[in-house]
């Protein structure tokens, strides 16, 4: 049953609903950002136009830096800029920031605490074509684990806005997540969105037992509303959280939902190992444990294909969860 609490898009699943990159919510954020405080810049390492960062270019030219291929001066000079009293986004694919300047945003960033919101686009197997070399799948991983980072992974593009309007506030760094292929925006602006707070989806028919929490992060939410509905269609209950914010992470509302369930899957679209996943279990193995299932890659890299394509051989469409989910349940 849908959570009336939620807000979602009224044709939520029609096969007209909207489609969009989630990185066309950093272009359009960054532009309003940009309008409520002149402090804000943008900063790109020569992919403006794959980024959207070139959306803000064109409302806020002398605010915006292009760094050229250089992604460790790009965090270096972030940092700068926010000690300056600037409100940096750093921006580039994920596969190159962080994957190539990790040490300047762990040492020049982190460690200082400077307020730079590093934007890493095209994460995730479903940049498709552009094959494993390009599909960052460790970034969570690698963000999550620094002291004082604040982790996003947005839904849809209406989410992503919200979360990098959100970021220009915080006064410390962030690490937010984008995606390049269109995906359902199930979200729309009066959907809560609060930083460390998950958002319920989906919740068991009232008077009945939901068998398994189904706790996904990033566009994968909406693969699982999905998987949901699908199951409950065959009389399997069951809970949607969609989990925008990795770090912190909403432990009291996993908790209730593993109270409530008994089980847990994780879905995500990045390795297993060290990422959103991995932060559920952990907090469960403290907290509350139960049975968890983690989707995602496991300690494999990607492949070229279309994001269709790569989501269902790694397992990650409705079915594909629907089919975990089930099997799960009956304990096979």
């Amino acid at each position: 049953m849908i959570n009336p609490h939620a807000k979602l898009s009224s044709n939520l699943f029609s096969a007209e609903i909207e489609k969009k990159p989630t990185r066309d919510g950093f272009g359009l954020g960054t532009v309003e950002a940009g309008k409520k405080d002149q402090n804000v810049v943008v900063l790109c390492a020569d992919l403006k136009e794959s980024t959207r960062a070139e959306w803000f270019e064109k409302e806020f030219p002398d605010r915006f830096i292009e760094v050229g291929v250089a992604e460790q001066n790009m965090a270096a000079l972030g940092a700068g800029f926010a000690a300056a009293g600037k409100v940096p986004y750093i921006a580039s694919y994920a596969a190159f920031s962080p994957g190539r300047n990790y040490e300047q945003i762990r040492t020049t960033i982190a460690l200082n605490e400077r307020p730079v919101i590093v934007c890493g686009m095209h994460a995730g197997v479903s940049v498709g074509p552009d094959g494993a070399t390009h599909q960052m799948l460790e970034d969570m991983g690698l963000m999550r684990m620094l002291p004082n980072m604040t982790v996003l992974n947005p839904g849809d593009a209406e989410e992503a806005r919200k979360t990098v309007v959100w970021a220009a506030t915080h006064t410390g760094p962030v690490y937010i997540r984008f995606g390049r292929s269109n995906v359902p925006t199930f979200t729309t602006p009066e959907t809560p969105f609060v930083v460390g707070k998950a958002l319920t989806l989906w919740s068991a028919q009232e008077g009945t037992q939901p068998k398994v929490a189904l706790v996904a992060t990033g566009s994968l939410s909406y693969e699982a509303l999905l998987a949901a509905r699908s199951l409950a269609s065959e009389g399997i209950e069951s809970i949607v959280l969609h989990m925008p914010s990795v770090k912190p992470l909403d432990e009291e509302a996993l908790m209730d939902a593993a109270k409530k369930c008994g089980r847990v899957i994780t879905i995500e679209e990045h390795q297993i190992a060290g990422g959103f996943g991995s932060a559920v279990a952990e907090c469960l193995s403290e907290c509350y444990p139960v049975p968890v299932m983690r989707l995602g890659l496991r300690d494999t890299f990607g492949q070229s294909g279309t994001p269709d394509e790569l989501l269902e051989y790694y397992g990650l469409t409705a079915p594909k969860i629907a089919e975990t989910a089930r099997k799960f349940v009956k304990g096979a």
